[in-house]
């Protein structure tokens, strides 16, 4: 039974404010129901980036989710991958009235893989431990946690309003997010009736810096591509043939010096992106950039010239070479390899031709007398950005700022990349995302963890936030929300 419905009979005796749903989350990680849901989902091993389905996917919707979600008046349903080696998707519906807005939520059940043995200290990836202000475990921050957090949230509210949000939600749970969302284009395409909203709030990411809140309003977008050249089918004798032999190496090291310099300033004119506006530079204008415990330091002159660490990070591409590959790196021999590969990504922000990328490398290396090198993309996502005048955004800053009593960083894009064109271009929706990670929190690798301050401030800016979209303030009574930019 679900909390609020255990307390009615108290609730129809008062009339409960914004400030009592907020107390009610806080509550709910207070009493330790908060780290008891998080242990159960933390403990299944929901990896997806095996290249398999374990059941464990679909016990997280149908034996987790489901269950928690039903009491609370949501029509639950699991609906099959259209996408044959994907993960099932949980689309849960609550509707008070047909005629109300809804908001479509979203998060992912399914985590990278565990990496076990490199844990610290006995720590486990399957079980939820506290050490201090930081709980440890696989999907704590990326995305159990954070879904965790949403969905104790809307149960507060919910609890403050007698079961009344005045609006209608609907929650959508993906089990490959981890695994570059198989099948998530092709359901919502396929079920755009079943997840029509006029609004989207979720939570991924990690804030700007862990000690105020952040909310961004989309994501770069990122290109994997590699680079390969093969000079002959087998490697030969180094001091038998060097010096007659073009090495494979040696010619993609240089290719890959062509697209990006020595500071990591992007060459290739087509993939560098439009100038940054005003309204960005100002958005982005009072954003610090690392500093943190834990952050790495940054790189004194790094990247474009003239701009600052927060218009790299956001408003601008850049190229990454993830890894090289030639001959035998773990024990080198004495011979020239035969060849080679360069495995890269373009970041990239709205306003990149990122679909003709394949094209502009080829096209440029040829210029540069390396047409021999072989260009294929691997992965590919598009960019995204509410416009920054959109009614939803000072929304949504006003609410988080109110709950969490403090100045929030409002980040025009995620520097990483999420689904969200998905909802933002198929499903046509405003994008508000408000994560509760930080960005040391060890996401995709040993040691991920969860700041507790965090976790229970999160709950109460939710909280806040689905309190808000049930009052008369909010934009869509202003019928205000239509310019995606």
């Amino acid at each position: 039974m679900p909390f609020w419905r255990s307390t009615s009979v108290i609730l129809r005796d008062k009339t409960m404010t914004r400030h009592d749903a907020l107390a009610l989350a806080g509550a709910y990680f207070d009493d330790g129901r908060f780290f008891a849901d998080l242990s159960r989902r933390v403990a299944l091993r929901t990896e997806s980036d095996t290249g398999t389905v374990p059941p464990a996917l679909a016990a997280y919707l149908q034996g987790e989710l489901a269950p928690r979600l039903a009491p609370l008046g949501f029509d639950c349903e699991i609906a099959p991958n259209p996408t044959k080696g994907g993960g099932p998707f949980l689309i849960a519906r609550r509707v008070e009235d047909p005629g109300l807005p809804t908001v479509l939520s979203y998060g992912h059940g399914d985590v990278v893989s565990g990496q076990d043995a490199l844990w610290r200290d006995g720590l486990s990836p399957w079980q939820l431990e506290a050490r201090g202000e930081r709980w440890y475990g696989r999907g704590t921050a990326d995305n159990k946690g954070q879904h965790t957090i949403a969905l104790g949230a809307l149960e507060a509210v919910l609890q403050a309003r007698n079961g009344r949000l005045g609006y209608n939600i609907t929650w959508l749970i993906e089990t490959g997010e981890e695994a570059a969302s198989p099948g998530l284009e092709a359901l919502c395409d396929t079920r755009r009736s079943q997840l029509a909203a006029d609004l989207f709030i979720a939570s991924d990411g990690p804030r700007v810096r862990a000690s105020r809140p952040t909310l961004f309003l989309g994501s770069r977008g990122a290109v994997n591509f590699s680079l390969r050249l093969k000079a002959r089918d087998r490697g030969y004798h180094s001091g038998n043939w060097g010096g007659v032999l073009s090495n494979p190496a040696t010619v993609l090291a240089h290719a890959v010096a062509t697209l990006v310099d020595a500071r990591g300033r992007i060459l290739v004119d087509a993939l560098r992106p439009p100038p940054l506006s005003d309204a960005l530079r100002n958005a982005v204008a009072q954003l610090e950039i690392g500093g943190g415990t834990d952050d790495p330091e940054l790189s004194a002159d790094w990247g474009e010239p003239g701009l600052s660490p927060a218009e790299r990070l956001v408003g601008w591409n850049t190229i990454e070479v993830l890894a090289l590959g030639a001959g035998a790196p773990q024990r080198p021999v004495n011979a020239i390899p035969a060849e080679a590969v360069a495995h890269c990504q373009l970041r990239f922000v709205v306003g990149t031709p990122w679909q003709e990328l394949a094209r502009i490398v080829r096209e440029h290396l040829a210029a540069h007398g390396f047409e021999q090198v072989q260009v294929d993309v691997t992965l590919s996502g598009a960019a995204t950005r509410l416009d920054l005048a959109n009614p939803w955004v000072d929304w949504a800053l006003r609410s988080i700022e109110t709950s969490s009593q403090q100045p929030a960083d409002l980040l025009p894009n995620l520097a990483g990349s999420l689904p969200n064109d998905i909802f933002a271009r198929l499903l046509g929706l405003p994008t508000l995302w408000v994560p509760h990670s930080y960005p040391a929190c060890a996401q995709h690798a040993p040691n991920e963890h969860l700041l507790a301050p965090l976790a229970r401030e999160g709950l109460q800016i939710m909280a806040g936030l689905y309190w808000d979209l049930g009052e008369p303030h909010a934009p869509w009574r202003e019928g205000a929300v239509t310019d995606l930019g």
